[in-house]
C-alpha cells in the first residue's frame, strides 16, 4: 500500500470535545487534511516540541523516553499511522538499534510526540487518508497567512468527507507589555510549567524581532 508523507499543521483546542485538542496533519504533497483528536498532556508535549524556544525545566515523559532510548542507542526512523477503527487512529513506531528494526504499537499522539522529538518521518496509508482526510476552508484573510503561520485555528471537527470552516480566535494579549517584561514572563510561565501561556507569549516575542 501507498505511503503518504504528513507534517504537522497546527493544534488547536476542540470545542467539540471537553477537554481535548485537534491536532492537525497535512499531507506534504497535497492539500488534505487529517485531523485528529488528542488529549491535552498530549497536546503539551506535541507543542513544546514544535516550540524550539520553550525548554521545560524538568524532562517531560516523551522527553525521558528519548533520553533513555539515546542512552541505550535506540533511534526512531519513523511513524506509521496505520489503521483507523471506530474514529481511532492506530499508529507503530518504527526503531532501530544496532540495524535491527523494531516495531512498537503506539497511541498516535505519543507517536507524533516522540517523531518530533527524533526528527523522524510521519507517515499514513492513502487509504486512511482517502477515508479520514478533509480540505479545510479558509477565508480569504486566512488563506494569505497560511504561508507565513502554519499555527490554525480548528473550531469543529466535523464527521468524515464534511468540509471544516476556519476561524481566528484572538491570544491573550501582551502588547501593553515591553520586551524585556516579555521574556521575564516567558521565564516565569516556563519556570511555572504553564506552557500555554509560554508560547502565547514566544508569539508575542517572535512578532517583534
Amino acid at each position: 500500500m501507498s505511503l503518504v508523507r504528513l507534517k504537522i499543521k497546527g493544534i488547536s483546542y476542540s470545542q467539540t470535545q471537553n477537554g481535548a485538542y485537534a491536532l492537525i496533519l497535512n499531507e506534504v504533497d497535497g492539500d488534505r487534511k487529517l485531523p485528529i483528536v488528542i488529549g491535552a498532556f498530549e497536546a503539551q508535549s506535541i507543542a513544546i516540541a514544535l516550540e524550539k524556544e520553550i525548554k521545560p525545566p524538568r524532562p517531560l515523559t516523551h522527553d525521558l523516553f528519548k533520553n533513555f532510548a539515546e542512552r541505550f542507542d535506540i533511534s526512531v526512523k519513523q511513524v506509521i499511522i496505520h489503521k483507523l477503527v471506530d474514529g481511532v487512529f492506530y499508529s507503530s513506531i518504527i526503531c532501530e538499534r544496532d540495524k535491527i528494526e523494531e516495531i512498537i504499537d503506539a497511541r498516535t499522539s505519543d507517536a507524533i510526540a516522540l517523531a518530533l522529538r527524533f526528527n523522524a518521518p510521519i507517515f499514513t496509508y492513502r487509504t486512511i487518508l482517502d477515508k479520514a482526510g478533509i480540505f479545510l476552508k479558509f477565508s480569504s484573510k486566512e488563506k494569505e497567512k497560511e504561508d507565513s503561520d502554519d499555527s490554525i485555528m480548528v473550531n469543529e471537527i466535523l464527521q468524515e468527507g464534511e468540509t471544516v470552516e476556519i476561524s481566528s480566535q484572538s491570544s491573550e494579549s501582551y502588547q501593553e507589555l515591553s520586551l524585556d517584561e516579555l521574556h521575564s514572563e516567558l521565564d516565569k510561565a516556563v519556570a511555572s510549567e504553564d506552557y500555554e501561556k509560554a508560547a502565547k507569549l514566544r508569539d508575542e516575542i517572535s512578532k517583534r524581532k
